[in-house]
């Protein structure tokens, strides 16, 4: 645990008691804050207080006599409107923030020189943080990995100035982080996304951007006109920035062409490594992750051929892309990560023979950007809120088959798959929809297609067939 200390003897509330918020709540107690902790859930307000973590309901608090509320970044600050305890606060004319800023300002008191490399995007980030730690743990460094990816930034070893800290960021959180200065700001992408968070594009640009702003060198990936703008801005207030392509080559930064990764220095190329062949990096959104990761470990100082050695050991993110068998010569790839349209389309990008099992509760966007990738699919099988919708997208373009479950949709798309004549078949769960009409999150949901097709008995796959 990383102890709070800025706010010893100070009295603070900590709003919003899951994983990240009761580590907060402790991580200040230990710093020796005056902690009062409350959640709208009763039962995360008992697991708090069996944990020694002061309760009290905040409704009864006068917030003039607070320092500070620090909210988790589940709940809403600003929109659809703000939550109560927020309203509380700026009445009171407190400060609101989050565990990222808590992390930062005790970087900035007791280790400025310990490593600090944030990782954000509307898709990509998670994977790329995992990669950007496992590079530099290939080169024998001391990584501390956490923040969105899963595991709480103050539940990471004491801060320390030999450690690097590579954290995911979300735009939850960076919004409650008006400090953030890590040594190396990585922005991958900003496409739409948590607009009812966040109220508008413009908005949800200016939290990601701010991300680098603060950092001593940025990577940029300029593949978008939003971060684009920021790069360019960024240029004009001369803070180093290293773009990331994957579209054409740049003057200074790196770049991807078919799979191989380059450097560029003043117009200078090399190539840096070659991604043929590494299952966990297929395809173009793996590339730009790739080049990021690479990008921020040589900031750093990761020597080149630790770089090469690290991309090649890198065994991926479940969920993202996640290759879980292959029976015959069907690949069976697990991409429940894919919650909109514009993420499953890396995963139909990167595949030319593909029996889709798509579907869940729609994003207001739909399928319909998807249609150049229409001929790639063989199948569609459509399960959950979302599949009459998809059908009527795909009706004249792809063969589709009305599923309605996960299981269904595995023993027909696995059944299809292993009949076709083409030299290699993949059976891609990449739903372009959230999971919450059947399931408690995109992790339950590529849990389960994994143990479906685990528990595929390969000698009956052609049986069954009608």
């Amino acid at each position: 645990m990383i102890p709070i200390t800025s706010f010893a003897d100070k009295k603070v509330a900590v709003f919003g008691l899951g994983g990240s918020g009761l580590v907060t709540a402790k991580a200040l107690v230990a710093g020796g804050a005056d902690v009062i902790a409350w959640d709208d859930n009763p039962d995360s307000v008992a697991n708090a207080a069996a944990s020694d973590v002061p309760t009290r309901d905040l409704h009864d608090i006068d917030f003039a006599t607070l320092e500070a509320l620090i909210l988790s970044p589940g709940v809403p600050l600003t929109h659809p409107q703000p939550h109560w305890t927020v309203v509380k606060a700026k009445a009171a004319k407190i400060e609101i923030i989050g565990d990222i800023e808590l992390f930062c300002r005790e970087r900035r008191a007791v280790a400025p020189g310990a490593t600090f490399i944030a990782i954000t995007g509307t898709n990509g980030k998670s994977t790329t943080t995992a990669l950007i730690a496992h590079l530099f743990k290939t080169d024998g460094w001391d990584v501390q990995l956490g923040g969105n990816i899963g595991t709480a930034i103050l539940s990471l070893e004491p801060l320390d100035s030999d450690r690097v800290y590579v954290v995911e960021c979300s735009s939850f959180q960076i919004d409650l982080t008006p400090s953030i200065d890590p040594t190396v700001g990585v922005l991958l992408n900003i496409t739409e996304d948590h607009l009812d968070r966040h109220g508008s594009m413009e908005r949800y640009a200016a939290i990601k951007a701010r991300l680098v702003l603060g950092a001593q060198t940025a990577v940029i990936g300029i593949d978008d006109d939003w971060c684009t703008t920021i790069a360019t801005d960024l240029d004009r207030a001369r803070k180093p920035v290293e773009r990331i392509s994957v579209r054409r080559p740049v003057t200074n930064g790196f770049f991807a062409d078919r799979g191989r990764i380059f450097e560029a220095e003043n117009a200078t190329v090399h190539q840096v490594a070659d991604l043929d062949g590494i299952g966990s990096l297929r395809g173009l959104h793996n590339a730009q992750n790739a080049a990021a990761a690479i990008a921020a470990a040589r900031v750093i100082g990761v020597a080149e051929p630790m770089i090469v050695k690290g991309l090649k050991s890198f065994p991926g993110l479940a969920h993202r892309m996640e290759e879980v068998t292959r029976i015959g010569k069907v690949l069976f790839v697990n991409d429940s990560k894919a919650t909109n349209a514009d993420a499953a389309e890396k995963a139909l990008a990167s595949f030319d023979h593909i029996y889709w099992i798509a579907g869940g509760k729609a994003k207001t966007s739909g399928i319909t950007s998807l249609a150049p990738y229409f001929p790639k699919i063989a199948k569609a099988y459509l399960i959950g809120a979302a599949a009459e919708e998809f059908a009527k997208t795909l009706e004249g373009k792809v063969p589709v088959v009305m599923a309605g479950t996960m299981e269904a949709a595995v023993k027909a798309a696995a059944s299809d798959a292993a009949l076709d004549a083409a030299k290699e078949s993949v059976v891609l769960l990449s739903p372009a929809c959230a999971s919450y009409d059947q399931y408690r999150n995109f992790e339950k949901r590529g849990d389960h297609f994994r143990d479906l097709v685990q528990a595929l008995n390969p000698a009956r796959t052609t049986v069954e067939v009608k």
